[in-house]
């Protein structure tokens, strides 16, 4: 029969081309759909999320506004203290995550560490770290966390970790020993933990609090409305049960959380999400920031918030009995971390 002309392939192929481009942008729309459409349920919560009004007006695809540009990188700086990190094969939230913070913390000598390995295996829209099937546990990384953090002379440490729901106990005995290592390393410096949710295993939270670090965060990262969508394998209420067990088990312990905007939330639900945090004393710190796509596969921003709203949300948190509120475009949970827990 011979080929196709040219002239009836091309529009084939673009056509195909432009299909995995939209598939690729969407993905987690589609899954969502498809999720919604098989349990019989409504598809509403998905019209309401791409088209809610949040603080700032619905976001373009065009350039960023002129608060959220940042300053002048520092490759240097950046180069060489991603090399002392790979020779030791540790990773850091922010250049998993792609934070858009990493030039300037890199450059002050600050960085998240990241430990269980590089891979998630939950698959939340908002982020850009690796997912699917988890590495084997590197039995050396609590300690080496610890000779880098001797290395760079940290006065205040910070230490996450990927969801690990293939243990059994959600990789918090090697979170907990990763904190001793550290502690051992730095007798004097502050430590932070940002935890996940340990699949509501509260005897694995406890377990990581028993290693004594001096401020426990986990984050919501955003209303409950958008939980489905942005958290799936997630729940809210298991993720404020963490905070409540934190803050009885370990109550001379800071805790802290945060979340972003500009995922569709209302003002109205940022404010009860702050509500809720503060019901029983659940957080003492509050960390809120701008959702930025990390990548073309994560979750699409549906409004830029503007700095006005983000001292609104401040001031409304002050004004309920949180101890700080760090509130604006780049701010992230362990940004500035060490500034943030002085004030308290």
């Amino acid at each position: 029969m011979g080929w196709p002309s040219t002239s009836r392939t091309v529009p084939w192929m673009l056509a195909l081309f432009c299909a995995a481009a939209f598939i690729e942008q969407h993905i987690y729309i589609i899954l969502d759909l498809a999720r919604y459409c098989y349990a019989g349920r409504l598809i509403l919560p998905l019209v309401q999320i791409e088209n809610a009004a949040a603080p700032g007006g619905r976001a373009s695809r065009g350039r960023l506004p002129h608060w959220l540009r940042k300053p002048e990188a520092h490759p240097e700086a950046v180069t060489a203290l991603k090399r002392s990190l790979r020779g030791l094969h540790l990773h850091t939230v922010c250049e998993s995550a792609r934070c858009p913070n990493l030039n300037e913390c890199f450059h002050r000598g600050q960085a998240t560490f990241m430990i269980l390995g590089n891979i998630c295996t939950r698959g939340c829209g908002f982020c850009s770290v690796p997912k699917g099937v988890a590495e084997h546990l590197d039995a050396n990384e609590p300690a080496n966390v610890g000779l880098m953090v001797a290395e760079m002379k940290l006065r205040y440490v910070v230490i996450t970790s990927v969801n690990r729901d293939d243990l059994a106990d959600g990789g918090s005995a090697h979170f907990a020993k990763t904190v001793r290592e550290v502690r051992h390393a730095l007798p004097e410096a502050r430590i932070e933990v940002l935890t996940p949710d340990f699949d509501g295993n509260l005897e694995a939270v406890g377990r990581v609090l028993d290693a004594a670090p001096d401020v426990f965060n986990h984050n919501m990262e955003t209303v409950a409305r958008l939980y489905k969508r942005v958290r799936p394998q997630a729940d809210y209420r298991q993720s404020l049960r963490v905070l409540r067990f934190a803050k009885q088990y370990r109550p001379e312990a800071l805790t802290k959380s945060g979340l972003m905007v500009g995922l569709g939330e209302s003002a109205g639900e940022v404010m009860q999400l702050l509500k809720d945090l503060r019901e029983e004393g659940l957080a003492d710190v509050a960390t809120i920031g701008q959702y930025l796509q990390p990548s073309r596969r994560n979750l699409p921003v549906a409004a830029y918030v503007k700095p006005e709203q983000f001292e609104a949300y401040r001031e409304y948190g002050m004004s309920i009995g949180f101890q700080e509120v760090f509130s604006g475009p780049f701010v992230r949970s362990s940004y500035m971390a060490d500034v943030v827990s002085g004030l308290c």
